[in-house]
């Protein structure tokens, strides 16, 4: 019996060659290569979340670097899993390599060893570029050069590559819509502060009502959500959503208000205070006419679209901008949690899998990511993020465009709730190229007709 048990044992350390002693030093490559795509990742990605409110003044970067560490770990474990699962076994068919697990281990240590490389470059550079793309590249590049085209799931690469394409463009339609709501109930109202007031415990309820939907939603097995019924959900987010609302209105306003009160600032200057000087005072007068005036552009159509985009002369006082400067705060937290359960996810995927084929010596790849392994990518990411992210949170914020608080609650919310439902679905989508639509969604409205300070688009093309 002793002699079959460790033949036995003997033969399920070797499986096809795979012998776990010879491949010792792949594994430990790879987990440093996984902590140097972190660290690149929270140098170059977090900006995504956290650009935009330090772009706008609401939040210093020291501040954003605590926020990011304490809500990147939260929706990395508490959604991430499923963006994981697709990256690590769903671009390529995992069983194509059943018979030398070795190889598709080697596969993973290349394939963190090449984004790690291209990351750290980018950021050098201020290039905010996308881990997303990076991750499918280098996971298809090394499985055409193992198998050739035998076992790239092309259904599912045609879904990624698709939504890279779709999720730019819906994000830039719904944070267009999104600050053309917050214009009319808020901003264009008689009194915005005492309007953006009021919604203000819609726009918590709504928040963390979402939040808690897409944490428990078909939720992390490893908690067990999973096993929660379709009405405790329900439940649950209503719950959530309205303690959230009583937060609002009964803590959260009250303070608001005696912060307001407590700074009378002259307003903000316009957003085309410079448009005078680049067109002419007739021109602007004309431009800007009253609707019940004569208008340069006659009929019901133009006058629709006057009536719907923002006034680009309008001056938002300092109220207005601190109202929305308290509220950024709170979606940068919800942009935070977003990024970590999409891009925190997409950077342990090769780690998760090189970990499993190396500990279970197969390419099943069945059982569910260990928490450890999602927190070890987020501790990479913190350590990136504090000694390299002002890089290129400067370039989000800052040097795309001149972004305002109202401008920057609809960037961050929009491009949440964005990346939260691809996260959901298992769809690695491209956070920054979210980002960057939002941010050019929300100033093509400001810059309808007549552009005064366009953006440096060169920033977002690189």
């Amino acid at each position: 019996m002793n002699v079959a048990a460790e033949l036995t044992t003997t033969l399920s350390n070797v499986v096809g060659g795979f012998d776990q002693s010879t491949v010792l030093w792949a594994l430990i490559l790879g987990i440093v290569l996984a902590f140097v795509l972190g660290a690149g990742m929270g140098a170059n990605d977090v900006s995504n979340a956290f650009g935009t409110s330090v772009g706008s003044g609401v939040v210093t970067i020291i501040q954003a670097y605590i926020m990011a560490s304490i809500f990147e770990t939260l929706g990395s474990v508490l959604v991430g899993w499923s963006v994981t699962d697709t990256m690590r076994k769903g671009v390529v068919d995992t069983t194509q390599y059943a018979d030398d697990p070795r190889a598709l281990l080697l596969g993973q240590v290349a394939i963190l060893g090449g984004c790690a490389s291209w990351l750290m470059i980018a950021t050098v550079l201020h290039m905010p570029v996308s881990t997303t793309h990076s991750l499918v590249g280098a996971t298809v590049g090394f499985s055409i050069v193992l198998r050739g085209f035998q076992g790239i799931q092309w259904i599912a690469i045609v879904k990624i590559v698709c939504s890279w394409f779709v999720s730019p463009l819906l994000s830039g339609t719904i944070s267009s819509i999104l600050y053309i709501i917050v214009d009319h109930t808020v901003l264009r109202t008689p009194n915005p502060v005492k309007s953006g007031l009021r919604m203000l415990p819609i726009f918590y309820f709504v928040c963390l009502g979402f939040n808690a939907l897409m944490i428990f939603w078909d939720g992390s097995k490893l908690l067990h959500f999973d096993k929660i019924p379709v009405w405790g959900i329900a439940i649950i987010v209503l719950g959530v959503g309205t303690l959230a609302a009583l937060f609002a209105h009964f803590i959260m306003k009250p303070r608001i208000q005696a912060k307001i009160q407590d700074s009378e600032v002259p307003p903000t200057p316009p957003i085309f205070s410079d448009i005078e000087s680049a067109r002419g005072s007739a021109q602007l007068k004309e431009f800007t006419a009253n609707s019940n005036k004569k208008q340069q552009s006659p009929g019901k159509i133009g006058n629709f679209f006057k009536w719907l985009l923002p006034d680009r002369t309008r001056a938002d006082s300092r109220s207005t901008t601190q109202l929305f400067a308290t509220i950024q705060v709170f979606t940068a937290c919800f942009a935070g949690f977003a990024h970590g359960a999409q891009d925190v996810s997409n950077a342990v995927a090769p780690l998760a899998a090189l970990i499993s084929i190396y500990r279970y010596k197969n390419t099943a790849q069945n059982e569910a990511v260990p928490i450890y392994v999602l927190l070890y990518g987020v501790l990479a990411i913190c350590v990136g993020l504090w000694t390299l992210g002002h890089r290129v949170i400067r370039t989000v914020g800052q040097k795309m465009s001149e972004i305002n608080p109202a401008s920057g609650f609809a960037i961050e919310f929009g491009a949440a709730m964005t990346a939260l439902l691809a996260s959901k679905i298992g769809l690695p989508i491209s956070t920054t190229h979210c980002l960057v639509r939002f941010v050019f969604g929300i100033i093509y409205l400001r810059c309808f007709i007549i552009i005064v300070d366009p953006p440096k688009w060169s920033n977002a093309l690189r």
